[in-house]
């Protein structure tokens, strides 16, 4: 597939060809929706506590006796029935996060990148030379290219004079391709990215690494070599 390539103006200047079997991927829904659970449950701290009724103070002593006063007995007013008591059930630390396996997480990445471009979502440049990292320069931009959404910047390598051009703005948001994910790029309206990112991230994601046991595969070639004597 072919797509458009712009100047830092807005105008056409030529055509990228890319990888239909990366670029061009149908939209797997689940799997995409597995990523995104995966990646935002990765993001909590999961730090938050409670206490329970033997941490919080007071409550060393029973309220009054167990008998003959016509009230429900109780033990400690800090129990969870009282104002100020413990909570029952309530949360403790613990550690949220979840593996994603590579292929899931590059075939995700497919999916999202791809409905991008069938929806007009991602805009190629040929370079960012207008940005010295004065947030004007990055206005400036923005309103040649004609976007007003939320956007995600990909750069081929990190740029600091890109990082900072942005960081003043609360609708951009700047990455090297090699940091980008499903998340990422689904969470903002518009995918900005140059042609050498694009260039880049099609050799990341096309390599698909073997399955196979390298144990297999040295045992596999002892007994060819083998048979062979």
């Amino acid at each position: 597939m072919e797509i458009p390539v712009v100047n830092q103006k807005g105008e056409q200047v030529s055509q990228l060809e890319l990888d239909d079997s990366i670029f061009d991927v149908p939209m797997n829904h689940a799997l995409v929706h597995q990523a995104l659970v995966i990646y935002q449950a990765n993001k909590r701290q999961g730090t938050h506590d409670t206490k329970t009724r033997g941490q919080v103070s007071g409550g060393g002593r029973k309220p009054w006796i167990q008998k003959h006063t016509g009230r429900a007995r109780q033990g400690s007013i800090r129990s969870p029935q009282w104002r100020h008591g413990g909570t029952v059930f309530g949360p403790h630390p613990r550690d949220y996060r979840m593996d994603l396996p590579k292929r899931m997480r590059r075939q995700a990445l497919k999916c999202a990148i791809s409905e991008k471009i069938r929806s007009g979502g991602l805009v190629c440049v040929d370079g960012l030379d207008s940005l010295d990292g004065k947030t004007r320069s990055m206005v400036a931009l923005m309103e040649s290219l004609g976007i007003t959404t939320t956007t995600l910047l990909v750069t081929e390598n990190s740029e600091l004079d890109v990082s900072r051009a942005g960081r003043n703005l609360k609708q951009v948001w700047s990455l090297p391709v090699s940091q980008i994910n499903a998340h990422e790029i689904l969470k903002r309206t518009t995918l900005l990215i140059t042609a050498d990112a694009l260039k880049k991230g099609e050799a990341l994601w096309s390599g698909m690494p073997d399955r196979r046991p390298s144990v297999v595969r040295a045992a596999a070639t002892d007994g060819e070599e083998e048979g062979d004597s």
